[in-house]
């Protein structure tokens, strides 16, 4: 099966820095899907070896400008490209709106089909599929921010896998694989075997996208069991009153998060500017979930 790829391009909250990008993320498998677009996307794609030209899908959280102002730049660049195949990009109610008056510019015009569709317009209360490939899912579901935002969650879809213990221990081999996979039974002196009876389910991996949010039951539900969980961590703990102003998390909210939901891996994201030094935001979260790591551009992690 395919690796999945997350690359991490930007990591700031609101504004850039000399050293870092607002908050974005691409994953690639089987398709190249990009969670928020940060300004400069399209360069920090390249520097991480991931074609501009190749992302299929956009999903952003919400309309705050930082979340989506590098998705024109993008778009420019794969006009020089000569790309031809559609993009599909999805947001809150507004963002048809929002985009489709920025592309009536003869400027910014896309010379390839692009499909806009409003989460809202197809249900807002629960976690709900949105996007779907042959191997993997995307769903949306609502979280807390001030305006109407979203998460999302990426689930690989569940695969059988040959079994090796039984497979070595029953004496199947060479072609017996292929014709098994195909649906033919296989006999091994007076043994019928079948395809089912040597392989299991394997469970497909999960990553959750908090996007901008306050802790909320909402986002607590979906990271269940993920494999990643890549939260909001705009404030450290001493500013939790100023995180609930602002319906934002800080790193140890988020922590609690992902240490109830059993997640395997949180990855801290969209840090305020007011931290030039992020370390104290690691030590504050590991403190609460000990398999917490910080995003920073370039960072890669695979599955």
């Amino acid at each position: 099966m395919s690796m999945i790829r997350v690359v991490f391009l930007g990591t700031s909250a609101s504004l850039p820095t000399k050293e870092h990008l607002t908050s974005c993320f691409a994953l690639k498998f089987e398709k190249t899907m990009l969670f928020d677009c940060c300004e400069g996307a399209q360069q920090q794609l390249m520097k991480y070896n991931i074609s501009f030209a190749s992302v299929d899908a956009i999903f952003l959280s919400h309309l705050h400008a930082d979340h989506f102002l590098g998705l024109f730049g993008l778009i420019q660049s794969m006009n020089f490209s000569t790309r031809a195949a559609e993009l599909v990009i999805f947001g809150p109610i507004g963002t048809k709106r929002l985009l489709e008056t920025i592309f009536s510019s003869r400027q910014l015009q896309p010379n390839f089909p692009v499909k806009i569709t409003e989460i809202g317009e197809i249900g807002t209360a629960t976690e709900k599929v949105i996007f779907e490939g042959e191997l993997f899912t995307v769903s949306a579901f609502p979280v807390s921010h001030g305006t109407k935002a979203f998460g999302y969650v990426f689930l690989q879809k569940p695969k059988r896998r040959f079994d090796k213990e039984k497979c070595d221990k029953i004496g199947i081999k060479g072609r017996m694989f292929s014709d098994l996979e195909s649906g033919k039974t296989v006999e091994i002196g007076r043994k019928k075997i079948k395809y089912v009876d040597v392989t299991y389910v394997s469970t497909g991996r999960k990553i959750v996208y908090s996007g901008d949010t306050a802790s909320c039951n909402s986002l607590s539900t979906a990271c269940k069991d993920a494999d990643i969980a890549v939260l909001d961590s705009t404030f450290k703990d001493e500013e939790k009153e100023l995180a609930k102003e602002k319906k934002h998390m800080t790193c140890v909210q988020a922590a609690k998060i992902a240490q109830k939901a059993k997640a395997e891996k949180l990855v801290l994201s969209h840090f305020s500017n007011r931290y030039a030094d992020r370390s104290g935001i690691l030590e504050q979260a590991r403190a609460v979930f000990e398999e917490t790591v910080l995003a920073q551009e370039g960072l890669e992690l695979q599955l």
